[in-house]
């Protein structure tokens, strides 16, 4: 049976890269490796500007009845000034929560052939495969009672809450044991349990979960402050990080940058009954619409597409498989451009990675 993919391509850069991800699984339904149709939605700013609202009923409902949803990426100054409730962020984090999203994956590897493009040292980076494992849907993003009010004496205060329940905080260091045993069997619990209470619990709910049910894995504790300057000091000791919604958000993101660019980093949004995928960078609206912008995040999110949600992890594979040889052959949009090697557009590395598959 046909399964439906919803793209949403959002702002920004987002249109360019979901076109060429688009180019790449149309490819797979062409060699009958999948048996896929795609729509097209709106989100964020252009749906604003097209409903007055950046998350569209109708938008969810296809969202809900999709195989699985590939996003592009949303937000830019054109909408700052709009009152927070209907900016393009509150469309994304809408979508998160609506569908449930709770597990949010954020693999950060790096290639060989980028070792020398992070700003680190490539003994230090050489070889890191770390995944990140955020909850996606509770913390302060969404903890109430949140905003800005105004004092009897005139004074503003800004409020907002990180709250976590029991279940939360379970669900998403069970997704976080589970995969820690298809890889190296070590996770690294992330938390501010010494000042926070909320995070008191995190560690208390996260050290029982791994009794009952995971006591074959290795399970460490770390504060987020020291997590950070461990993930630059000495990053290959980690190999699944499990945390909250803002320390993941802040945490995976200095992660990335130790792979040498954003823009090489997907990332899965996964519930019980739905699933999203996106690049992690934004939507860079400094170079949108120059075609130069680097379409190999979302490839890899549309790979994750195929191994999570579409149980195909041998098309999965050989996607990525090709994007290890257009590095090799030098391809590089500008992030990741290095002295020798073959500087290419948006649509040009699309069109090379197709190369790779179909050679």
């Amino acid at each position: 049976m046909s399964q439906t993919i919803l793209l949403l391509p959002g702002d920004g850069i987002g249109p360019e890269i979901v076109e060429e991800t688009r180019k790449i699984m149309e490819w797979t339904v062409r060699q009958g490796l999948a048996d896929l149709q795609f729509e097209t939605g709106l989100i964020g700013g252009a749906a604003y500007d097209a409903t007055g609202t950046p998350l569209p009923a109708e938008t969810l409902t296809r969202a809900k009845t999709a195989a699985a949803v590939l996003l592009g990426a949303v937000g830019g100054p054109k909408w700052e000034p709009l009152d927070y409730s209907v900016r393009p962020e509150r469309g994304l984090l809408g979508i998160r929560k609506e569908l449930d999203l709770f597990c949010n994956l954020r693999p950060a590897m790096v290639y060989d052939q980028l070792a020398d493009a992070s700003t680190l040292k490539r003994e230090v980076v050489s070889g890191i495969d770390i995944m990140v494992v955020r909850e996606l849907t509770s913390d302060i993003y969404f903890g109430t009672p949140r905003g800005v009010e105004t004092l009897p004496d005139g004074r503003k205060k800004g409020l907002n809450s990180m709250t976590y329940t029991t279940d939360e905080i379970e669900r998403v260091a069970r997704s976080a044991f589970e995969i820690a045993r298809k890889r190296r069997g070590k996770v690294c619990s992330v938390d501010k349990a010494n000042v926070l209470e909320c995070t008191e619990l995190w560690r208390q709910v996260v050290t029982a979960l791994h009794q009952k049910e995971f006591s074959d894995l290795a399970l460490s504790h770390m504060y987020v402050d020291n997590a950070a300057m461990q993930l630059i000091r000495n990053p290959r000791q980690f190999d699944v990080i499990v945390t909250g919604n803002i320390f993941g958000d802040i945490l995976s993101d200095e992660a990335s940058m130790l792979t040498g660019s954003i823009g090489m980093l997907p990332s899965a949004s996964l519930g019980t009954r739905y699933a999203l995928y996106e690049p992690i960078h934004g939507s860079a609206p400094d170079i949108a619409g120059q075609g130069v912008a680097n379409p190999l995040a979302t490839i890899l999110s549309a790979a994750m597409m195929y191994r999570y949600s579409l149980n195909l992890p041998a098309v999965a594979d050989r996607i990525e498989q090709a994007i290890v040889r257009v590095l090799d052959q030098g391809f590089r949009t500008p992030d990741i451009m290095q002295p020798g090697m073959k500087l290419v557009g948006t649509s040009a590395m699309g069109d090379a990675v197709l190369a790779a598959l179909e050679g």
